[in-house]
């Protein structure tokens, strides 16, 4: 299920924040941030709200295992028409 943009601005910013590192990390090839520095790290999370207000990305609940993840929206499977 995805989640609507409107739903994550009522989201505390710290869970916001939280899930756009989760994301951000995954990322990165190496899964560390060593390289980034703070001002780094605020430019790439702005982006990443960004892309999430145009709709480039976008935020899925799996009611399955329970998990929200961060994805390009290109990436989600869409219900196939018969």
């Amino acid at each position: 299920m995805l989640v609507p943009y409107e739903a994550l601005l009522s989201l505390p910013q710290e869970t916001l924040q939280g899930i756009i590192k989760e994301y951000l990390l995954s990322q990165l090839e190496d899964g560390s941030f060593s390289d980034a520095d703070q001002q780094q790290l605020a430019r790439a999370m702005e982006q990443c709200k960004l892309a999430l207000k145009k709709g480039e990305l976008v935020v899925e609940f799996s009611e399955e295992d329970e998990s929200i993840a961060i994805r390009q929206r290109e990436h989600i499977s869409r219900p196939s028409a018969d």
